[in-house]
């Protein structure tokens, strides 16, 4: 309720905020924060390791990424033959390596993206843009287990 001051000619009401209770509900909280801040434990983000990942597919195809940032495409293994290609070529290039689907249930031909460390990773972004944009389901990417 406002205070009513009597000086000079009529009355007037007096506008003030009282600070103190907001001060001592900030002290409070203040307080709050500072017990349960040590409580709290950083989350942690658990990576997956090499060692969880499936036994490799049989039938795959392999985009590879090398120090320049030139594209290849192989089926298979390291023994394949390797096709250069630009990136605008490069989803029809593995669709035509994937092959059309042996039945309607069947899962896709994988596609394995193997990168050279000093790839820079906005190339492989690229990549795998380019090739989910095409409707290319399973892309994977490639990693060497740690000595």
């Amino acid at each position: 309720m406002p205070s009513v001051s009597s000086r000079g000619r009529g009355r007037r009401t007096m506008s003030e905020i009282n600070m103190v209770p907001f001060i001592d509900v900030m002290l409070v909280l203040l307080i709050i924060f500072m017990v349960t801040a040590p409580l709290i434990t950083p989350s942690q983000i658990e990576l997956p390791t090499v060692g969880q990942a499936a036994r490799q597919p049989e039938r795959f195809v392999q985009v590879l990424i090398d120090r320049q940032g030139q594209l290849q495409v192989r089926e298979g293994a390291a023994h394949a033959a390797a096709i250069s290609v630009a990136l605008e070529q490069l989803p029809a290039r593995v669709r035509e390596l994937q092959g059309p689907p042996v039945a309607a249930d069947a899962a896709p031909v994988p596609v394995i993206i193997s990168a050279d460390r000093e790839v820079k990773y906005e190339s492989v972004l690229q990549v795998m843009d380019a090739l989910q944009g095409a409707g290319i389901a399973r892309v994977g990417l490639s990693v060497q287990a740690s000595r």
